[in-house]
């Protein structure tokens, strides 16, 4: 004989341990989102630093690296960079057009493509190309125990695999920045000047204007620090990689979303810090 009220008390227990269940995994993963992974990825960062004094430096895979990401990237940068540029000369020319200062058109398209522009679309690129590459790579490598293997015989994985890699795309990083920052005013010359009835001689005459040396050295900087913040990202990625190749399609995508997030955040703190402390030339 059942006593009424225990299949319905037991059913409710049920009902609450499964919505405290619900709730202590969404706290679980909000922890883990806001503590958990920033300090692994934080440790991450410094025992790679620690790695890069190791010796001896893996001079071969850090060349190997590098053409690689310059075999990736150094097209779509090209293709990119010249809509990039005429798309700004073509903005900016006709809002100075309309403030009567065409003869800066110049000025103003080395200051957006040097300062802000080239910098964003080099560390972007290197990020979705290159980054994305990398931690397909190391992914791979982790969920086949290769990393374990060589944990094993004595070898460090960041030393062997993540130092040569972050270092070449902060190497190759320096470089695509100066690619794009020329073939972007060469975009800007020319749409300047052919579509917007400028000048050459004021265009080529107003770069000194408004722009100066240390855009270039903090454009430079910006570079190296997104090449290596995606290299970083994508080592963190491919290292904690799990599940099968599932799981290292997964690591790749959030790779690319988690580095364009970082580098967003790391342009906007730089470029910060340098109207803190650079004055702006007067024309």
């Amino acid at each position: 004989m059942s006593t009424p009220g225990i299949g319905a008390d037991q059913r409710g227990a049920g009902k609450g341990e499964g919505s405290s269940a619900t709730f202590r995994k969404i706290g679980d993963g909000a922890a883990n989102v806001a503590i958990k992974e920033p300090g692994r990825f934080f440790a991450l960062c410094l025992d790679t630093g620690r790695a890069m004094f190791q010796w001896p430096f893996q001079w071969r895979e850090f060349i190997q690296q590098a053409w690689f990401i310059v075999s990736v990237t150094v097209v779509p940068t090209m293709l990119v960079a010249i809509p990039f540029g005429g798309v700004l000369s073509l903005q900016v020319g006709g809002l100075i057009r309309q403030l009567g200062a065409q003869s800066y058109t110049g000025a103003t398209a080395v200051v957006a493509i040097v300062r802000e522009a080239s910098p964003l679309v080099t560390s972007l690129l290197v990020a979705g190309a290159a980054g994305s590459a990398m931690c397909a790579d190391i992914g791979s490598r982790k969920i086949r125990e290769e990393i374990d293997a060589m944990e094993v015989l004595g070898i460090n994985p960041l030393h062997r695999l993540v130092v040569p890699r972050m270092l070449a795309c902060a190497f190759v990083a320096l470089f695509l920045n100066g690619l794009v920052s020329v073939v972007g005013l060469l975009g800007g010359y020319f749409f300047n000047v052919m579509l917007q009835g400028g000048t050459p001689g004021a265009y080529l005459a107003s770069f000194n204007a408004i722009a100066q040396l240390p855009d270039l050295l903090q454009a430079e900087f910006k570079a190296f620090v997104f090449g290596i913040t995606a290299g970083l990202v994508a080592a963190y990625k491919g290292l904690n990689a799990k599940g099968g190749p599932k799981g290292v399609g997964d690591a790749v995508n959030q790779t690319v979303v988690i580095t364009f997030m970082l580098l967003f955040l790391e342009n906007f703190l730089i470029s910060t810090l340098y109207f803190q402390f650079v004055p702006s030339k007067g024309m």
